[in-house]
């Protein structure tokens, strides 16, 4: 409740600055995703408000998270019935401005869900030169000018009783709009029935291949993932003081908690041999996906690399409760005395192995850090 205005503005800048810390090398390219997420409410919280979507009383933070690395570089705490997209345009060009400063030739790419596509966020993305594809809604006109791929995706279902997928793309102008923009929509077609959904996009690929630029959009449920683990894992929902400023510095704290997790996993992570990306199924033809990284694996095979990765490097992989019962929920004896502070694990304990691992790796990074300074 002490913090003040001034201190905020430190903490965003933070934020950054260990984002960019985080990189070795300057990137030549990032994928920052926009999200929101509801954060129920239970008392007289200043700015809580019933949203009707979420049918609860809430706030609505917002963060930006980079694809690339898992980080968060931006994190907004909105009024309970906010629009998502308010202010949003904002923190991007504060963002941008940031990295720019530091990698003057980084190309930018942003994905937004529905929540974000109005005409205020596609003008800013414009105009400070970044890529976007975010989601946008279904209408009428949309739908007319998509019914006739829509009707070949369900005769192909119905011919071969196999899950249909496809795009089709064209040039769209809303009422409201100044000028016509790219949009592609999906068309699909299984036993569960259709399914259509349409993204907004200025990504030079889009032209090409737009059923690429669709599934790279629809990887941002990765950065969803990332948001409940803040959310959930790590507990950034409880923002249960009075004050709207102390709940939005509670917020920061579980971001920080989130940034240490973060780091602790990418100094555990230990993924499979690269010898073992072969074993997993190949749904394409050899020649087209035998040669493929882990990385670029899409369907069955996708899944099964993530499970081995989770069965095989469980810190690297592991979710804020995996480390909670793995390393921090530990019986122990402590004995203290006038010189030192005892604590004695059970060598019968099965995490001690994670134990020692982890361990040792902070405190050879620790000597690598302090030989650097």
């Amino acid at each position: 409740n002490a913090i003040d205005t001034r201190s905020f503005f430190r903490l965003r800048d933070m934020l950054i600055d260990q984002f960019i810390a985080s990189f070795h090398r300057p990137p030549t390219q990032l994928t920052l995703d926009i999200d929101p997420f509801d954060d129920p409410t239970h008392g007289e919280q200043q700015l809580t408000f019933f949203h009707g979507y979420y049918d609860q009383y809430q706030y609505l933070p917002r963060v930006i998270t980079c694809a690339d690395n898992d980080w968060v570089l931006n994190v907004c705490l909105l009024y309970g019935s906010a629009h998502p997209a308010l202010g949003a345009v904002d923190d991007l060009e504060y963002v941008v401005r940031r990295l720019r400063q530091a990698w003057p030739g980084v190309r930018i790419h942003v994905r937004g869900d529905s929540g974000f596509g109005v005409p205020q966020v596609y003008d800013g993305c414009e105009r400070l030169d970044i890529q976007y594809t975010v989601g946008i809604g279904m209408n009428a006109r949309l739908k007319k000018l998509s019914d006739p791929l829509l009707e070949e995706a369900v005769k192909r279902w119905e011919a071969s009783g196999e899950s249909q997928r496809l795009f089709c793309a064209f040039w769209y102008r809303a009422e409201s709009w100044p000028a016509q923009r790219w949009v592609i929509v999906k068309c699909e077609a299984n036993a569960q029935g259709t399914n259509r959904r349409v993204v907004i996009t200025n990504r030079p690929g889009a032209f090409v291949l737009p059923g690429a630029t669709y599934d790279e959009y629809a990887d941002r449920g990765e950065s969803e993932n990332r948001n409940k683990e803040l959310k959930d894992g790590l507990q950034a929902d409880r923002l249960s003081d009075h004050r709207y400023f102390a709940n939005l510095f509670r917020l920061y704290l579980h971001t920080a908690a989130y940034h240490l997790l973060v780091s602790m996993r990418r100094a555990q992570a230990s993924p499979p041999p690269a010898g073992d990306y072969q074993e997993f199924p190949v749904e394409a033809e050899p020649s087209v996906e035998a040669e493929l990284p882990a990385e670029a694996f899409s369907g069955r095979r996708r899944r099964a690399w993530h499970n081995r990765r989770r069965e095989h490097d469980p810190l690297g992989e592991g979710q804020p409760c995996t480390w909670r019962t793995r390393l921090i929920k530990v019986a122990a004896s402590v004995r203290e005395s006038t010189r030192r502070v005892v604590v004695q694990l059970s060598s019968s304990w099965p995490y001690l192995e994670h134990y020692r691992q982890v361990s040792q790796r902070l405190l050879a990074s620790g000597r690598a850090a302090f030989d650097t300074s």
